[in-house]
């Protein structure tokens, strides 16, 4: 029941948080684009209508053009949870959205966080 709240809940007001979250060590909205572009595969066009429609977490992932085929490559522990562990494919989406901003946030290098 707990993972089903988050689904419903909507992208655009989440968005703002990842955001800030990469705007307090010095990170940029661009760079959160950029890594949420990358996983989910859409431009940023497609980024802004999902933001402007409000949609759900849930529809926002189910709507994405293609996972990034390097998206498994996502390790380590958000919350306290190793993402590579997660057996509910939606929520580990969700988990992996939040490890790459966690790690833009921790000043990794782009290439790095990207798996390139």
């Amino acid at each position: 029941m707990k993972n089903e709240r988050v689904y419903k809940m909507v992208f655009a007001s989440v968005y703002p948080l990842l955001v800030q979250k990469a705007e307090k060590k010095g990170r940029t909205k661009e760079e959160v684009d950029e890594v949420t572009c990358w996983l989910t595969g859409y431009d940023l066009q497609g980024l802004q209508s999902q933001i402007e429609k409000e949609v759900s977490y849930e529809t926002f992932f189910a709507e994405a053009p293609r996972l990034n085929p390097n998206a498994g490559k996502i390790t380590g522990a958000v919350c306290g949870v190793r993402v590579e562990e997660i057996d509910d494919p939606l929520m580990q989406k969700v988990r992996w959205l939040d490890k790459l901003v966690d790690e833009l946030a921790k000043g990794r290098a782009m290439e790095k966080i990207l798996r390139s």
